[in-house]
């Protein structure tokens, strides 16, 4: 009688097997981690010392790939993501990773799987950024499964180096689009002009970078007149409202200007609500004629792009003002650190790397530092040395 754990191919993520040799009959089981296989082991040693030779009714059943990628949207994704971070997944899942693992368990998906899945995202036209998110969004899934003690690695996990460089979508990479300081004057008379009671939201954007649900988040309490700065505590995305980006409420400095339009944008709610007959003021600091948050999606469409179009300007997207916001104070020397803050980053990588090749003139100071304050003398033939003592004078004279 005997019962032994171990892999038929040793190495790291490879399934673990029992092994099973009683009374002439042989038998083996795939289990998947080794804790789990040890774990049948010992239940199946104590059941052949009864006599019993039966281990189907006693190995743990691995879950299918459609059942545990449900269970995990309920149990995780809902549970301890943001609204719009759990309804990406959802659809990730329903369309791209259930239609392709569907009822495979979960100890039988091997990187082979995963790169085939990956291979199949991109030929059907998808971005390298989509087809990233739908990758980190299975290896979300199997460290759970981890966790759970139902596999012991992640074949979804350190793919090789040219799909990870493939799939990677570095910020620096992405396409920032911004107004000149000129367009921006532009845009904001436009505004002023054709769209009056809109104004303030979008000068807003512009001296504040503000991403647009946290915008549209703001209360009239979060502005602060005498700090000159406005608290973002909330976002609203897709309706709902949550915490910001990181999770971090954060202020932002406000302008003189910034101010003064707020100031007078209070005045303008109490004249309404005076003239309409509400009890209350509305809830948020910029709202509907009805006395409702924005929609990110209405402010778009309805009134940004024909802002834009009126005052003759490209099109670009809403998210844009903020890399407006960040370009024009690079531009006038401030630090990078500053505009971290400002824009709420994470670390000063993510701003660095978005942003950083704005800095004027960085690339050639630093080669001008690295010069002498006085060329070494050289060799030179008479009338190569009366030319290089003018290049000379004239260089020091700079």
């Amino acid at each position: 009688m005997g019962v032994t754990v171990r892999q038929k191919q040793p190495g790291k993520g490879n399934p673990w097997y029992v092994f099973i040799n009683h009374q002439g009959k042989r038998k083996a089981k795939r289990i998947g981690d080794k804790r789990a296989a040890e774990t049948v082991a010992k239940a199946l040693q104590e059941r052949l010392a009864k006599g019993d030779f039966s281990i189907d009714k006693e190995e743990p059943k691995m879950p299918l790939f459609k059942k545990y990628a449900e269970d995990w949207l309920v149990n995780y994704s809902q549970s301890f993501c943001k609204h719009s971070t759990d309804t990406g997944y959802a659809s990730m899942i329903k369309n791209h990773l259930i239609p392709f693992f569907d009822d495979v368990p979960l100890d039988q998906i091997q990187r082979r799987d995963v790169k085939e899945l990956i291979a199949s995202r991109i030929a059907e036209g998808l971005s390298p950024g989509t087809v990233r998110n739908i990758r980190l969004c299975l290896s979300s899934i199997l460290s759970s499964a981890i966790d759970d003690e139902l596999i012991s690695a992640n074949p979804a996990a350190q793919l090789g180096k040219k799909i990870r460089k493939f799939l990677q979508v570095n910020s620096s990479h992405k396409k920032v689009d911004f107004l000149t300081r000129e367009e921006v004057s532009l845009f904001l008379r436009t505004a002023l002009e054709h769209y009056p009671r809109l104004y303030p939201v979008f000068l807003c954007a512009v001296r504040t970078g503000m991403r647009a649900g946290e915008l549209i988040g703001l209360k009239p309490g979060d502005v602060d007149f005498n700090g000159m700065f406005i608290e973002i505590r909330r976002g609203i995305v897709r309706g709902r409202i949550t915490s910001p980006k990181n999770g971090k409420s954060r202020r932002v400095d406000m302008s003189r200007q910034l101010a003064a339009t707020l100031q007078s944008h209070l005045v303008d709610v109490k004249r309404e609500m005076l003239r309409k007959g509400w009890r209350e003021p509305p809830e948020w600091l910029f709202y509907t004629e009805e006395g409702h948050h924005l929609d990110v999606d209405n402010l778009r469409k309805r009134y940004f792009y024909k802002v834009l179009e009126k005052a003759g300007l490209r099109r670009i997207r809403f998210h844009d003002l903020r890399h407006t916001f960040a370009s024009l104070l690079i531009a006038q020397g401030e630090s990078l650190a500053y505009v971290r803050d400002q824009l709420g980053h994470s670390s000063i990588q993510i701003t660095v790397d978005t942003y950083g090749h704005l800095v004027p003139g960085s690339n050639r100071q630093a080669v001008d530092r690295l010069d002498d304050l006085q060329p070494p003398a050289t060799k030179m033939q008479p009338e190569e040395l009366t030319v290089q003592k003018k290049v000379q004078i004239l260089w020091l004279s700079t």
